[in-house]
Parts: structure tokens; C-alpha cells; sequence
């Protein structure tokens, strides 16, 4: 059971004696308190100071690494959508392969390097974490915060211009999400990432001598998948009128060379914003009494996944709803494929409680969202709900922690 917690958190919670100890909270009591000194004994005045100083350090720190990635993916995205008509791919495309395969692609190098120079399996392992919790952290959290999004632009804009149709139950979270053949597209995309999921977490639950072998076939699946999107178009849409380049404002074209000087100079801003975030978020979960394996678990797959939660929330104030959610979806399909080749590949790829629930919540998220885009009743409330899922996966590891 700890070892499960330990893989899906990518790190161990050290206690005094040096041995793993995953809790729910930093000590055995509640309300937990800090070790070393007698209950009730006052801490020295100059530990408090330091101590507040330092928790002051981190969360200052966490806010300017939010900023930056959010303001270097408002450059990504403007970036990506030239890219997207320099390449000529169809505006779903731009979503679901340039945006997902480069804000993904970091955190796949990542989790290469943890399954290929870990000195010990358990480093290794620490890749089989990264595949569960990023597909998680985006089918339940990237889709809520974009449902949530939606919902305040469309209330934005009914204050704006009142709706005169007056019709019973009409509002911002009763509005359907695009048209049919949206929604076709958007279930084409779960449609591919459920049986790929359901797949590796089946694998995760057996042994086999051959099993690593069948790590090649999550590539050969993504390379599949990342050729159909190229390909399809786009169904004769006239292209929008694109931003000009922010690193080029005056270019009504602008060059080549600038799209991808811009693109990839914020991707390299938000993979090391991304991770000094993610450290941050871990330092403060201690401070306000949580453990580092509950920091771990519940708020460091969200921080891994920020950056495509950003590029969703700035596409959605800028009005492209449809490339929002093609590049969650995009992600999803990184995520489901090339960490699990990986860990195929170099792990053992062995689930436990932890694990596999983590895999049974984000299957039943994807059931609930195909499900609803299948009726084409997706609308911004019924996206938001989706969060909801990983309310449920945190209620659901307190006994697994305890």
C-alpha cells in the first residue's frame, strides 16, 4: 500500500529515523504539531520569525512561478497558433498535437530520465506515478476549471447584452458547448484515450515475462493518434484572424524563425517555472500540517498539469473554446501514452490500492464526459462537474493514507 502511494506521489515521505512514512497528516497526533519540543512548550521566538520568514519566501515564490507560467503560456499559445498556420494543420490539430505535445513533452522528459538513471527501482518507479496523476489531474481539474471559466465569460456576457428570449431554464450553464460535430470530435478523442487508459491500468494489476515489450505499442498508439490529427481538417472553416506575433507585434506575417524563437522560449519558462512551482507547493503543504505525501498526492498533479490549465483558461477568455478543450484532450492522449511506454519499458509497472484507484477515478471522469458529449448535452455546468471527480479521489485516499 505505501509503495502504491509512493509511486503515484513520485517521492517518500522521510521521517526522523530515516525510514518511509506515509500519513495523513506531519505527526501521529491532531492537530498535528511541530516535532522536537514538549506538548504545550513554547517554540523560541527567533524559530518562529525564521520560520514565518521562510513560509513567506515559499509562498511569495509560488505566486511569481504562477504568474510567469501563466503570462509565458499567453505568449505559448499566441505562438502555437502561428505555428499551426506556418505548418498548415487544421485548428483542432493546433490544440490537440502543437499546444499538448509541447507542454507535455517536459514532463515526458522528466519521466524518462526517473525510469532511465534511477540508481534504485523505487527512483525508477517514480515514472509510474507521473503517468497515473497527470491523466487524473486533467480529466477531472483541466476540465472543471474550464467548465468554471466558461460559465463566468457567458455570465460576463449576459450582463453585457440581456437575453431577451426569456426562455425557462435558459442561462450560461444551459448552453450546449459548439455543435454537433465539436462534440464528435471532442468524443473521438475520449473515445481514443478510455480503452488506451483502461489498458495500462489492466497492466498494472498483472505479470508477464513479455510485458515491457508491450510498452512499444503505447508509441506506436500515440503516433497513430498524432497522424490522424495532423491529417483531418478542419471541415472547409475559413481561418481566424491571428494575434500578431508578440515577439513581432508590428509583422502582419511574421517569420518563420521568430513562431519558433517565441515558441520555444516559453516552453523553456514554463518547464522551469512548472517544476520550481511544484517545489514550492511541496515545501508549504508541511507548513500548513499536511504531509508531504498528501502534498504529494493531491496538489502536486495539479501543479504538474498548470500549464495546460493556463493555455484553457486563456483560450477561453479569448472566446476559442474549442482549442481549449482539444488541447486538454491532446494532453490526455501525451499523458495515457508516452509515460506509460516508458514505465513499461523500464518498470516493474505494478499497481496497488492507491494506483488503482487513482486509474478507477480518472475512467469514471472520461465515462461521465463521453457519456454527455456522446448526447451532445456538454455544457459549461455539466464540464465543471468533472472537478468534482477529484474531490472524490482525495475523499477516497483518506483511508488508504490512515
Amino acid at each position: 500500500m505505501r509503495e502504491s502511494l509512493r509511486l503515484l506521489a513520485g517521492g517518500l515521505v522521510q521521517n526522523p529515523s530515516g525510514g518511509r512514512d506515509l500519513r495523513l497528516f506531519a505527526d501521529d497526533a491532531w492537530p498535528p504539531r511541530r516535532r522536537g519540543r514538549t506538548p504545550g512548550a513554547a517554540a523560541p521566538v527567533h524559530a518562529v520569525r525564521e520560520s514565518g520568514a521562510v513560509g513567506v519566501i515559499h509562498v511569495v515564490l509560488l505566486v511569481v512561478c504562477a504568474v510567469a507560467i501563466y503570462l509565458s503560456c499567453e505568449w505559448f499559445v499566441n505562438a502555437v497558433e502561428w505555428l499551426g498556420r506556418r505548418l498548415d494543420v487544421g485548428k483542432m490539430a493546433v490544440g490537440t498535437i502543437l499546444a499538448a505535445f509541447g507542454t507535455a513533452l517536459p514532463e515526458s522528459v522528466v519521466t524518462l530520465v526517473a525510469v532511465t538513471t534511477g540508481a534504485t527501482e523505487e527512483a525508477r518507479n517514480i515514472g509510474v506515478g507521473a503517468a497515473m496523476g497527470g491523466p487524473l489531474a486533467l480529466s477531472t481539474v483541466a476540465y472543471g476549471v474550464t467548465g468554471a471559466m466558461l460559465l463566468l465569460k457567458r455570465r460576463e456576457q449576459r450582463r453585457a447584452v440581456p437575453d431577451t428570449a426569456g426562455a425557462p431554464g435558459a442561462g450560461p450553464r444551459a448552453e450546449a458547448l459548439g455543435g454537433e460535430k465539436d462534440m464528435k470530435r471532442l468524443a473521438k478523442d475520449q473515445q481514443w484515450f478510455l480503452p488506451v487508459f483502461v489498458v495500462k491500468v489492466a497492466l498494472g494489476l498483472v505479470a508477464f515475462a513479455f510485458k515491457p515489450v508491450l510498452g512499444l505499442l503505447f508509441f506506436g498508439v500515440y503516433a497513430v493518434y498524432f497522424w490522424r490529427e495532423i491529417r483531418s481538417g478542419d471541415d472547409g472553416e475559413e481561418d481566424e484572424e491571428l494575434e500578431p506575433l508578440k515577439l513581432r507585434p508590428r509583422s502582419v506575417t511574421p517569420p518563420t524563425w521568430a513562431v519558433a524563437a517565441q515558441t520555444l522560449a516559453t516552453l523553456v519558462v514554463i518547464f522551469l517555472a512548472s517544476q520550481l512551482f511544484v517545489r514550492q507547493l511541496d515545501a508549504i503543504g508541511p507548513m500548513l500540517g499536511l504531509s508531504t505525501a498528501v502534498t504529494a498526492l493531491l496538489l502536486s498533479p495539479i501543479a504538474t498539469e498548470l500549464p495546460e490549465i493556463m493555455n484553457a483558461i486563456i483560450w477561453v477568455r479569448q472566446g476559442k473554446t474549442r482549442l481549449a478543450l482539444a488541447n486538454i484532450s491532446g494532453a490526455m492522449m501525451i499523458q495515457a501514452t508516452v509515460p506509460s511506454g516508458l514505465g513499461l519499458l523500464f518498470t516493474s509497472w505494478s499497481f496497488d490500492h492507491a494506483l488503482l484507484w487513482a486509474g478507477l477515478v480518472t475512467m469514471a471522469a472520461i465515462v461521465y464526459l463521453l457519456t454527455t458529449m456522446r448526447a451532445h448535452r456538454l455544457t459549461p455546468g455539466r464540464l465543471a462537474v468533472a472537478a468534482l471527480f477529484y474531490v472524490a479521489f482525495a475523499l477516497g485516499l483518506i483511508p488508504l493514507l490512515a
